[in-house]
């Protein structure tokens, strides 16, 4: 073989070498994005290569909260009836209790393993650091549950404010943080001895809360003040705000860049991503990402954004560097939640 030959045979060698290795490499796309549609009962398995419904899976009443753990995903569900702002909730259908419940789904099988005891009208919850504990807001109760996932049952139902919502674990896995809607606050509780240590003030109608990667900070979004509070996450003291706008910024739902360099807001009605940056304590920019964005969820390596548009149905893909929507995906009807596993 002359060298021409063997120099010509060694680079195809090598091409084939790359080749392979790019199709083996995950890419920053290999991953699912679960969306809960609070209206249809379901759950949307989204492809993130394709930007596709891959799958539509049966889960019950009104699934709203979603997180996801090893090879389990938790969302909670409720049976309690829709109660938008405005409405006389004594002409409402009686709740059925039979419903409520915290989905268990394999994400091996796409199939939902069996519903676990959560308390009454779950909405949100977190997962224990360690894995083996579940804190369930309880709206209609003024309670969060805590369930042990071991034995499958309730084993402690803490008193917070009234309309608990979001709950969040810190970082390091020692508190909890409950928003309660109708209190203006959050509800600090510690994983060590699940007992409320703090209340602390914030805006009107709480939402969610976002923590920075290093714990130092907490933020929760406040639907009726148009506003962020900033919370001292080591002593449980609010130190600051970030107003949004006008009133009819609704914030919503809290996602936070892995590098903790910028926070990301649904604002409900306002249609808008607002982009803050914690360490200026204000917001830089903001885009229109679809109608009444709720839900939202950050890719690992903090390229994209997803957000859950309840009245279009659909789901927006955002390229975080040039802030624009590069996709919209339809899913059931009202999405809710998003959860983002690689």
């Amino acid at each position: 073989m002359t060298r021409a030959n063997i120099a010509l045979v060694v680079f195809a060698v090598l091409l084939s070498f790359a080749a392979c290795s790019r199709q083996s490499a995950p890419g920053p796309r290999s991953l699912r994005v679960y969306v809960t549609n609070e209206a249809s009962g379901d759950l949307s398995v989204i492809d993130g290569a394709s930007n596709s419904v891959v799958a539509t899976v049966t889960l019950g009443k009104r699934p709203r909260g979603i997180q996801a753990h090893g090879d389990r995903l938790y969302v909670a569900l409720s049976g309690s009836p829709f109660a938008p702002p405005g409405v006389d909730e004594s002409t409402l259908p009686p709740p059925d209790r039979r419903a409520d419940g915290i989905g268990v789904y394999d994400l091996r099988s796409d199939k939902l393993l069996k519903i676990l005891d959560g308390g009454s009208d779950p909405e949100q919850f977190a997962l224990s650091a360690d894995g083996t504990k579940l804190y369930v807001a309880n709206e209609d109760a003024a309670t969060t549950s805590v369930l042990d996932l071991a034995s499958e049952r309730v084993i402690a139902s803490i008193p917070v404010g009234e309309e608990p919502e979001g709950v969040t674990l810190s970082p390091d896995g020692k508190f909890v943080y409950v928003t309660a809607e109708d209190d203006a606050a959050v509800y600090v509780i510690s994983t060590e001895n699940d007992q409320v240590v703090r209340r602390v003030p914030v805006g009107r109608r709480p939402r969610s809360i976002g923590f920075l990667p290093d714990g130092s900070r907490a933020y929760v979004t406040n639907e009726n003040d148009a506003s962020l509070t900033v919370i001292n996450a080591v002593r449980h003291e609010r130190i600051g705000r970030i107003s949004l706008g006008p009133p009819e910024v609704k914030p919503m739902g809290i996602a936070v860049a892995p590098d903790g360099k910028r926070l990301y807001v649904t604002s409900g009605r306002f249609g808008k991503v607002f982009v803050i940056d914690p360490a200026a304590g204000r917001a830089l920019s903001s885009f229109e990402v679809g109608q009444r964005p709720w839900g939202i969820g950050i890719t690992p390596d903090g390229a994209r954004l997803y957000t859950a548009n309840g009245p279009s149905n659909d789901v927006s893909v955002v390229d975080i560097a040039s802030e624009t929507v590069i996709a919209k995906i339809p899913v059931g009807d009202r999405p809710w939640g998003i959860a983002i596993v690689p």
